[in-house]
Order: C-alpha cells, then sequence, then structure tokens
C-alpha cells in the first residue's frame, strides 16, 4: 500500500495556480534554419492580424512568400514587413477576393510566374460577425459563407488542380474554428461555414492523398492582434500571451484553463510544422491551439443568459 505521508496536502496558498509557461521568445523556431527554402507559401489574409503572423513564421525558415488579400495598403505594409524578417526569401502581394474564381485563378497565375507555383497554400481568409440567427439577412449569411467556406473552397480547388496537372506534391493548411465541432450561438453563419472548411480536410485527405497533397486544419484560441473586433481587446486589459497569469483578473487570461491567452506566433509555429516535410503523414487532421479552452467545462452550468440579451438586442421584431 502507498504510504500517505509520501504525497502531503498541498496548500493552495503556497501554490498558486500560475497557467501554462510562456512560449519561446519572437524569431525563435522549432524547424530547422531553412526549412522551407527553396518553397513558395501561400497566405490569404496574410496582410494583417494571425495570417501576418502564420506568414512571418514561414518566412524565418526560408520561404518564398505570396500573401493574398482585398486590401492594397495593407498588402503594401505587410509586405514590407515580413521581407525584413530574418532568413525570408522573396515577398509578393496579390490583391484578391477569393469569392471569385477567375481571380483566384489570376492570383495563381501571378504567384506562379513571380516565384513559382506555391508548394503550400493557408488557407486563412474568413468573414464573421456575432449575431442572432433570426437576425441574419440573406446577404449577411452569404457574406461569411461565400468567404469563409466557398473562397477556402476556390483557392483550395485552384491549387490542388494545378498540383495534380502538375504531378507535384503540395500541402493544405485551413484555418478553423472550434465551433465546427460544437456549434456556435451568435456564429450560426461562420459556425456552419467553418463546419464545411472541416469537412474539406477531412474528405480531401482521402481523395488527394494517393497524389501527394495533404491537407489538415488549424483551429486557433484566443490570439491577441490588431484585428479583433474591440468588444474582444476591451476585456484583453492587457493579456499577451507571453507570461503565465498576465493581466489575472482584470481580462480573458483569467478565462482560459492556460490562465493566459496565445501569442501569435504559436499559431504559426503549428502551420510550419504542419506543412513541413517533418508531418507529411499527418494529413486529414484538424489541430486545435488554444490551451484547452474548447474543452473546458464547468461542474455546474451558470445561469443562461439568452443570446439576445447577451448581444444587447430587444425582442425579435420580424
Amino acid at each position: 500500500m502507498e504510504n500517505p505521508s509520501r504525497h502531503p496536502a498541498q496548500d493552495p496558498a503556497q501554490h498558486p495556480a500560475r497557467g501554462l509557461p510562456a512560449p519561446p521568445a519572437l524569431g525563435a523556431a522549432a524547424l530547422p534554419p531553412g526549412t522551407y527554402e527553396g518553397q513558395v507559401v501561400l497566405v490569404t489574409g496574410g496582410g494583417s492580424g494571425l495570417g501576418k503572423a502564420i506568414a512571418a513564421e514561414f518566412a524565418r525558415l526560408g520561404a518564398d512568400l505570396v500573401i493574398a488579400s482585398r486590401r492594397a495598403r495593407q498588402l503594401k505594409a505587410a509586405r514590407e514587413e515580413l521581407a525584413a524578417v530574418p532568413g525570408a526569401g522573396r515577398v509578393t502581394a496579390a490583391v484578391c477576393d477569393i469569392r471569385d474564381p477567375e481571380r483566384v485563378a489570376e492570383v495563381f497565375d501571378a504567384a506562379q510566374a513571380a516565384v513559382g507555383l506555391p508548394d503550400v497554400l493557408v488557407n486563412n481568409a474568413a468573414a464573421n460577425f456575432p449575431s442572432p440567427a433570426e437576425d441574419l439577412t440573406p446577404g449577411a449569411w452569404r457574406a461569411v459563407v461565400d468567404i469563409t467556406l466557398t473562397g477556402t473552397w476556390f483557392m483550395t480547388r485552384e491549387f490542388g488542380r494545378r498540383h495534380l496537372a502538375a504531378g507535384t506534391p503540395g500541402s493544405i493548411v485551413n484555418i478553423g474554428a472550434s465551433y465546427a465541432w460544437t456549434g456556435g450561438p451568435g456564429f450560426a453563419h461562420s459556425a456552419a461555414a467553418k463546419a464545411g472548411v472541416k469537412n474539406l480536410v477531412e474528405t480531401l485527405a482521402v481523395e488527394w492523398g494517393p497524389y501527394g497533397i495533404q491537407i489538415n486544419g488549424l483551429v486557433p484560441g484566443l490570439f491577441p492582434h490588431p484585428d479583433l473586433p474591440e468588444a474582444i481587446t476591451a476585456g484583453l486589459a492587457g493579456g499577451t500571451g507571453d507570461g503565465p497569469g498576465g493581466a489575472l483578473g482584470g481580462g480573458l487570461d483569467a478565462r482560459q484553463p492556460a490562465l493566459r491567452v496565445g501569442a501569435p506566433r504559436e499559431l504559426g509555429w503549428a502551420a510550419t510544422f504542419l506543412a513541413s516535410p517533418y508531418a507529411r503523414f499527418v494529413t486529414g487532421h484538424t489541430l486545435v491551439v488554444d490551451g484547452a479552452n474548447w474543452q473546458r467545462r464547468t461542474v455546474v452550468n451558470p445561469e443562461l443568459t439568452p443570446l439576445r440579451t447577451q448581444l444587447g438586442r430587444g425582442p425579435f421584431t420580424p
């Protein structure tokens, strides 16, 4: 029988919850330097936010980058910033509305002429906003689904067709969302679209695997970045993802099982691994990088606040 004295009770006051440790510093990398030298990586929504952070990690490993976005001014600034990343290869930018399949084809043509056929595609571009389902207009529904799901499909199809025609391998990383599994009250349009994106990962991994094309999903948790809605950034109160605890009690750090939010580079590291030679046997998988937040449960459920009340909406009026 085990001696209980070997495991004395711990005093919570002496061992307070500290959360998950901070990540390595910006500029660190788990993969060998030059992992992506000679490789072309295309990132949609790469002009800002998490897309730019993901692109930066590929750049550190030597990739030639193609960043795509609908905003030309944002792309210009991002291109200059990414070109200055130590280790970066060539960086080109393309204005693209991924809802337009003809424009998508033009972007691939331009990328192929400038730096070569993309070896890696990161489908990061998406649209979203909170709304009760009953308030969603047909236009609002289409705006989110057309960008998040249909646009992702147009990019994926173009990438796949070109590699199938050339007989070359490739890797796709689709940025998803945890409510693809759970449902997302307040985000019926986005949740339905992200469920479709997740299903594309699982479907195409089987269809295209025989031809050397792998496809995986990557789900971010809360990663503070400039593109976050004001309602979220106002609640962060200093949380950075760079330390255990951070703004405990004052922001969203304390609402995460990790007791901190994520640092954008952590998502970039996950993306560079999934598309790397070291993950060639990983396909059809969706990796969640959120400090276990989506799996959080309470022993006793709190009192339910209807969604309309949460969003400050009055009673529904047809």
